[in-house]
């Protein structure tokens, strides 16, 4: 797929004022500071699309880009931020819950996952959260230009035995670089043939 535009539509505090819509739409989310606002903006060619921070928690609506006027992508707050007040938190987790489980046409969740750490408590919890209520997801490890290959190769291993503690089959799994551009044609590849899967659906 290529990209040929890309939209800001809008920040929405709520469900009810996301854009409508039944083009297929994808959610991206992760912890703060995995690195999401800097993959988006490689995925969609834009370095200007997300708001990269070097402070967690940048992204606190929201956020919907429209995409070839054929696909909407909706960048959601990170969560897990330490700093972030409790009230905060308690906004951004329930904006995040509604969004995801009310959402009619979310055809699925990118949930990023840094791949230089070990499986963390929240990022375990939000995998086994979205898997519980029959949401679509696929694992997207970011920042793997960071690690040896083997260091890769062992994070990796150890993530999957964990996640098959309760999976009995494990989700598609992508690894990514915003920096060196790796993984862009496969999340690409995906998108587009799940966009194509669900015009046929709808025939």
């Amino acid at each position: 797929m290529k990209i040929l535009s890309v939209k800001f539509i809008k920040s929405s505090k709520t469900i009810e004022d996301c854009p409508v819509s039944i083009l297929p739409e994808y959610a991206f989310a992760g912890r703060s500071n995995v690195g999401k606002s800097s993959l988006i903006n490689m995925l969609l060619g834009n370095k200007k699309i997300a708001k990269t921070s070097s402070t967690p928690g940048k992204t606190q609506l929201l956020n919907h880009f429209l995409v070839n006027d054929e696909w909407y992508l909706c960048d959601l707050p990170g969560y897990g931020y330490a700093k972030s007040s409790k009230k905060d938190k308690t906004e951004w987790g329930e904006m995040s819950k509604q969004y995801v489980l009310k959402r009619e046409n979310l055809t699925g969740v990118f949930a990023l996952i840094d791949s230089r750490l070990p499986p963390q408590q929240n990022d375990l919890g939000f995998l086994r959260w979205i898997g519980t209520h029959g949401i679509p997801f696929v694992i997207v490890f970011t920042k793997v230009d960071k690690l040896t290959r083997s260091q890769l190769e062992t994070n990796i291993n150890n993530y999957k035995k964990t996640l098959l503690e309760d999976w009995e089959e494990l989700p598609l799994i992508f690894l990514t670089s915003s920096d060196e551009g790796k993984g862009k044609k496969e999340l690409l590849d995906f998108i587009k043939k799940t966009n194509d899967e669900v015009k046929k659906a709808e025939v």
